[in-house]
């Protein structure tokens, strides 16, 4: 990460914030369009990749084709279709709380492939965020589905790689990775969408273009600026809001309000990566993930 101000930091996390509010709104919108989630994973991919590159058109951004960034774009697309699968192999509680596992690998990686120092304050706050997301899907969550429940530990593992990676990019880099990604889910996700039935009508492709444009494209803009000021884990623990959310969304829409440990999940995530967070800011440690 580069060096960066107070001011900055508050900037960038800000933007992680607002980028999981906005990953957040995804189920709003799928269960209402009427195709496999593949296809619209690779459609609403191909509609970020508009954005992510009309965005470099605009900021000037070259694009750069380097390891980092193909890692970066590959992680993020491995990500997103392992979390697909995975809802479609075991329950979506599952499904989330194993990828938002992914806070352990990531501090894992960073010590055993960037012998980066691993400090309590660290420690502390990912064993917390694990837990609250936890709880927060408790009364939800089963033990079938071990196909599925070993592929969304995988999107956990394909997340800390997407964060750790995108991390050590230069800004070009990183921007580029994002556009990598969204070609390989599009790629993917827009051929295999030709050999399904896929029922195209206005309402769905409206809401595919909804996604890409604002669950997808505008938000994966805001993660790579935020992973200019940010640390991955930082990066990663704010991403946690997205899944906290999922009650929100249900009851506003829905009317169903939110269970006990649902709202016991969101304050210990909340307040404990609040606290980690000033705490940093306060006394920043070297070497940190």
């Amino acid at each position: 990460m580069n060096e960066t101000t107070p001011k900055q930091h508050r900037i960038g996390v800000v933007q992680m914030i607002l980028t999981a509010v906005l990953w957040s709104i995804a189920g709003i919108f799928i269960k209402q369009i009427p195709w496999n989630a593949v296809a619209i994973t690779g459609w609403r991919g191909l509609v970020a990749a508009l954005v992510a590159l009309g965005y470099m058109l605009v900021r000037r951004t070259k694009f750069r084709f380097t390891a980092k960034s193909f890692f970066a774009g590959f992680f993020q697309a491995a990500m997103s279709f392992c979390f697909v699968m995975a809802t479609k192999l075991t329950t979506a509680a599952n499904a989330i709380v194993l990828q938002y596992v992914s806070p352990v690998f990531l501090l894992g990686f960073s010590v055993l492939f960037f012998r980066k120092k691993l400090y309590f304050r660290d420690t502390a706050v990912t064993a917390a965020t694990v837990l609250g997301v936890a709880l927060a899907f408790l009364g939800e969550l089963s033990a079938d589905g071990m196909a599925g429940n070993c592929i969304a530990l995988g999107a956990g593992v394909f997340t800390a790689g997407m964060y750790l990676t995108a991390s050590r990019c230069e800004d070009n880099e990183r921007m580029s990775g994002v556009l990598i990604g969204h070609l390989l889910t599009a790629v993917v996700g827009v051929t295999y969408s030709f050999f399904t039935v896929t029922e195209v009508t206005f309402q769905a492709a409206a809401f595919v273009a909804i996604l890409g444009v604002f669950q997808l494209g505008l938000p994966f803009v805001l993660y790579a600026l935020a992973q200019k000021h940010c640390t991955a884990l930082e990066c990663n623990l704010l991403g946690t809001v997205e899944p906290l959310l999922n009650p929100v969304w249900v009851f506003i829409f829905d009317g169903e309000a939110p269970s006990i440990l649902a709202l016991a999940g969101m304050v210990i995530v909340m307040g404990s990566v609040t606290l980690w967070t000033i705490a940093k800011a306060k006394k920043p440690l070297p070497d940190q993930a």
